[in-house]
């Protein structure tokens, strides 16, 4: 029986280790912390739980290709969906503009904010409307794939791929100014920073509009442990805390992973379900670098990586009548160079078993990018004073929120701060990146197959191999790489 050991115990590694599993591998998952799952995760603080993850799970519709894969892998299986009327609810001088998961209501609510931009709603929901048909492929790797597959792939594509052709050059900036009324363009000026591509928007809200992007009950954690279950009852092993630090190479093949606290694994196939800087740099020793993610590492204006500064309040109280995710302006306050004019505020009162009875738990998500890294990078070689701007930027978030909210005042107190730098020591994320390169109006999107030029046994998988990352990446990269391992191995691929 071959072995396979796979590097990370996130949702690609484990996704990696349930289908080696299923199609008669041995394998083991050596994971750097005591709990797997990866980015996919929360923690609990002060009495309550913090989700770090998911937003919104493309992947939740019933009979789609993803949420059959979700299932197989026990993410999904037997789990209760819960759906948000609003994708977000976002407020700006008196107007609120809600992005309702009914896509008529959406329109119909809009042409009331503004009659003059009829023409631009119409195309904003004609072409949500038209993505609706797309699916994110979850059968097989186009280089795994015969010529009529391809064909087949291609056609199933068509309406994404018109999309992209028309918008895939439109930053969000050009096309948030279309807009005549002040709210809707800023609206969706604030999603994302400028120099985006809009196609993303037309994709997100074309999943939530039509039902494949909701949130599981019981949130990021408990997801993700579902999925380590699922493989421990299929056989698979676990070595956690267990941090791969090397790799012994000869003639072009991974003969053994190392990790820190001297155990090491013998290995026939190794797929590296980590971070591509980690394997890349920290493990190939940047002996056996791409091409591909080279370009992409040293261009971080054409190809950003996104993290948070996440910010977690606990209330005394319910909010049952809030939106799940509410967009508010606020007095500005300074996170390192940059002023913070609003806050993304998420509320989890649909899952009361995240704070004690009676009481709620929200969270607020401060986008940070390649200047906030620097700035909390180094900030961090003083613990003291990294501390210190924590605790400052959980108080500034507290009184915007008293403002915001002032049946809240006396009420809130901050349960945690957690920073790119947070998600950096936790996940071996590259610069605390919770999802891979971004789409901009300048950056050419990657499909990687996930081969290392110059090895023939590893393998690398996990969100890093196309844009713009995320879950469902995850989830199918991990399957893809046994698929191409059974193909070495010729042998049929067990999907179910």
């Amino acid at each position: 029986m071959k072995k396979i050991v796979i590097i990370g115990g996130g949702v690609a590694g484990l996704s990696a280790g349930i289908f080696a599993q299923k199609n008669g591998f041995e394998s083991i998952i050596l994971e750097k912390n005591p709990v797997l799952g990866g980015e996919c995760t929360g923690w609990d603080r002060q009495g309550y739980h913090i989700d770090g993850c998911i937003h919104w799970l493309v992947g939740t519709e019933e009979g789609t290709g993803l949420n059959e894969l979700w299932k197989t892998v026990g993410a999904l299986d037997g789990v209760e969906i819960y759906n948000p009327e609003t994708f977000l609810s976002f407020e700006f001088e008196g107007e609120t503009v809600h992005l309702y998961r009914d896509l008529e209501r959406l329109k119909s609510s809009w042409l009331q904010i503004s009659p003059d931009d009829k023409e631009t709603i119409e195309d904003f929901y004609k072409t949500i409307k038209r993505l609706h048909s797309f699916e994110v492929p979850t059968k097989k790797p186009t280089d795994l794939m015969n010529p009529l597959e391809k064909i087949r792939l291609m056609l199933s594509m068509k309406e994404a791929g018109a999309v992209i052709q028309k918008y895939g050059r439109v930053s969000l900036k050009e096309y948030a100014h279309r807009f005549k009324h002040p709210a809707l363009r800023e609206t969706l000026a604030n999603f994302v920073p400028e120099n985006y591509s809009v196609f993303s928007i037309f994709f997100a809200l074309a999943n939530f509009t039509r039902g494949q992007a909701s949130v599981p009950r019981g949130g990021s954690k408990a997801f993700a442990l579902r999925m380590v279950e699922r493989y421990k009852n299929l056989g698979g092993m676990i070595k956690s805390p267990s941090e791969a630090v090397e790799l012994e190479i000869d003639n072009k093949q991974v003969k053994r992973v190392i990790c820190s606290n001297g155990e090491s694994f013998e290995a026939d196939y190794v797929v590296a379900a980590c971070d591509a800087k980690v394997l890349f740099e920290r493990l190939l020793k940047n002996k056996y670098n791409d091409l591909a993610y080279e370009k992409r590492f040293n261009n971080p204006e054409d190809y950003p990586l996104a993290s948070q500064v996440l910010v977690a309040l606990g209330y005394e109280g319910l909010v049952e009548d809030l939106p799940r995710t509410l967009s508010f302006q606020v007095d500005p306050f300074n996170i390192g160079a940059d002023k913070v004019k609003r806050l993304q505020m998420t509320n989890f009162g649909y899952e009361p078993d995240f704070s004690p009875k009676g009481h709620s738990i929200l969270t607020f998500a401060i986008n940070q990018y390649h200047d906030d890294y620097e700035f909390w990078n180094k900030l961090k070689k003083d613990n003291g004073t990294y501390r210190t701007e924590k605790e400052r930027i959980g108080k500034d978030v507290l009184k915007a929120t008293e403002q915001r909210f002032p049946e809240m005042k006396g009420k809130l107190k901050v349960i945690d701060v957690a920073t790119p730098k947070t998600y950096e020591r936790y996940c071996n994320a590259y610069r605390g990146a919770f999802m891979g390169f971004m789409p901009t109006v300048r950056g050419k999107m990657m499909e990687h197959p996930g081969y290392i030029k110059g090895l023939d046994n590893i393998f690398l998988s996990g969100q890093w191999l196309q844009p713009p990352g995320g879950l469902p990446n995850a989830v199918i990269t991990g399957k893809d790489t046994i698929m191409r391992i059974c193909k070495k191995e010729k042998q049929q691929f067990i999907n179910s």
